[in-house]
C-alpha cells in the first residue's frame, strides 16, 4: 500500500497540482491586499470616509462605536462590510484567473477538432466516419 501511495503521489499531475494550489493561494493574497489596501479605501473616501471591513450589524441590540469594539464586547454580529470586501475579493480572484486562461489558451493556439464519428448499424458502436470496416464487430460498412 505504502508503494502505491509513493507511486501515487510522485505522479506528475498530483506534484503538478500541488504546485498550482500553492501557487494559487499565494496569488489569492496578493488579491486580497490589493482589494483591501489599495481598492476599498479610495472608494469608502467616495463614499464618505466608509470603511467597509466595520460594516455590521448588532444582533445584541447594543450599540458600538465599531466592529472591533462589538466583538471585545461579545456581541453577536452580522458583519456584512467584511461579506462585502470577501465577494469584492472573489470577483477579482476569479476574473484575473479568467484572464490568465484565456491568455494561456491563446498560447497554445486552435484547438483542432474532434474526427467526425457515426454509430455502426450493427453493434452501435463509435466508429470514424471514414470507415469501411466496424473496429468494434468486423462489419462491413456501407456508404
Amino acid at each position: 500500500m505504502l508503494k502505491e501511495f509513493r507511486e501515487f503521489a510522485l505522479r506528475g499531475n498530483v506534484i503538478d497540482m500541488g504546485v498550482g494550489i500553492i501557487i494559487g493561494a499565494s496569488f489569492g493574497k496578493i488579491v486580497t491586499s490589493f482589494v483591501s489596501d489599495i481598492l476599498m479605501p479610495p472608494i469608502g473616501m467616495l463614499m464618505g470616509r466608509m470603511d467597509f471591513s466595520n460594516l455590521y450589524l448588532s444582533l445584541s441590540g447594543g450599540d458600538y462605536a465599531s466592529l472591533t469594539e462589538a466583538k471585545a464586547a461579545g456581541a453577536a454580529t452580522l458583519n456584512y462590510g467584511v461579506f462585502l470586501n470577501n465577494v469584492i475579493d472573489f470577483s477579482f480572484v476569479a476574473f484575473a484567473l479568467f484572464l490568465l486562461i484565456r491568455w494561456v489558451n491563446k498560447l497554445k493556439g486552435p484547438v483542432p477538432e474532434a474526427a467526425a464519428l457515426r454509430d455502426c448499424p450493427e453493434c452501435l458502436s463509435p466508429i470514424p466516419a471514414a470507415a469501411n470496416r466496424c473496429a468494434h464487430c468486423g462489419s462491413a460498412l456501407g456508404r
